[in-house]
């Protein structure tokens, strides 16, 4: 099988009016939205970019996504689930208004927005997929439930996957915290003790009482039942992922992925930024400079043949891999093909390029 992934090229994402044109054509042309009915509520799932970090894709491109989803009748909503991390996106409140302070208002994009907040039982779910690493998987109800889902994604390199792009977007990104936690660790978060200053925050809400403080902080991986409130407490990040198991967490992201879509065949689709390409994920709000040159914009109705093309075309204009030249210890790949393996979709794809 070979899945079709539609090309536009962009040279400079600065340019703003020049990318919302090609943008807008690159939609016009592949019909990539035309499943969207009238009626229909869309939930575009997007990253608002962590406090300090000016990478993620900019509220001016949400706008012509959702005006071309309101042409087709439908009615869009921009969201994103909370950080497992402590920082400006950690609780709904926190990270809606920081949305905001991003440019993502209504008066620019023409939607509004939505975070789901697990304190709330009615915006969290848990689906039953029995794959190898995941059995049971923790989501913001409202990707599941809306009837389109539309996924734009910033293609850009990542510290524990090589490259993040759609599928990165889809099983991390919409998972809670709890769901989170599950994809980076076996089953518990690792104490970092170079980085504990013993402040006790974590054995405070920890609701199992697996977590002792002398001098530094000790869990008991047997009590611990994997819920990453140490994690959210943590004011160093000294409670927190072990960095270490990098291929087992590209899987589990492919399984919560297919946690997320295997319900909506034919109501999805997957919009891939590969521009302002920068060394790590726009969760980092520190230094994270750019490694590749503008290249374009991907869209797709398969995430697997998306991420590949996307991961092809940057090596493409770049003349090498970038991702693998900032991360040589990780195999983007693996997420790809364990996708494939599981039914997400496919790598072989037929590129066809929208000339501008």
């Amino acid at each position: 099988m070979r899945s079709k992934v539609y090309f536009i090229e962009v040279k400079d994402a600065s340019d703003i009016w020049t990318v919302n044109a090609r943008l807008r054509k690159l939609l016009e042309e592949s019909r990539i939205l035309d499943f969207i009915s009238k009626g229909d509520d869309a939930v575009v799932k997007l990253h608002f970019g962590e406090a300090g970090n000016a990478n993620h894709v900019r509220p001016e491109h949400l706008r012509v996504i959702c005006d071309r989803i309101a042409a087709q009748g439908g009615k869009a909503v921009l969201s994103d689930a909370n950080t497992l991390y402590r920082g400006r996106r950690l609780n709904s409140a926190d990270h809606y208004q920081l949305a905001l302070e991003h440019g993502f208002t209504k008066a620019a994009t023409g939607v509004d927005v939505f975070i789901p907040d697990e304190n709330k039982k009615e915006e969290i779910t848990s689906v039953k997929i029995n794959q190898k690493f995941i059995k049971d998987a923790k989501l913001g109800k409202i990707y599941l439930d809306a009837a389109a889902f539309v996924v734009v994604s910033h293609f850009k390199g990542h510290i524990l996957t090589g490259f993040g792009g759609a599928l990165k977007n889809i099983g991390m990104g919409c998972a809670t915290r709890e769901g989170k936690l599950a994809q980076h660790c076996d089953a518990a978060p690792v104490v970092h003790e170079e980085r504990c200053t013993g402040c006790g925050e974590c054995s405070v809400v920890c609701p199992v009482d697996a977590i002792t403080v002398e001098g530094t902080a000790s869990l008991d991986k047997n009590k611990c039942i994997g819920c990453a409130s140490c994690v959210a407490a943590c004011p160093s990040m000294a409670m927190f992922i072990d960095f270490g198991a990098t291929g087992e967490v590209q899987r589990k992201i492919a399984e919560y992925s297919l946690a997320v879509l295997k319900e909506r065949k034919g109501t999805a689709a997957f919009i891939n930024f590969a521009v302002k390409i920068s060394r790590e994920c726009d969760c980092w709000s520190q230094e994270n400079p750019r490694i590749g040159s503008d290249v374009g914009i991907l869209v797709s109705l398969d995430p697997v043949s998306l991420d590949k093309a996307s991961l092809d075309i940057v090596t493409r204009y770049n003349g090498k891999d970038v991702f693998k030249a900032a991360h040589p210890e990780k195999d983007g790949l693996k997420q790809l093909e364990y996708a494939q393996e599981i039914g997400l979709g496919y790598l072989d794809y037929e590129l066809l390029e929208i000339p501008v």
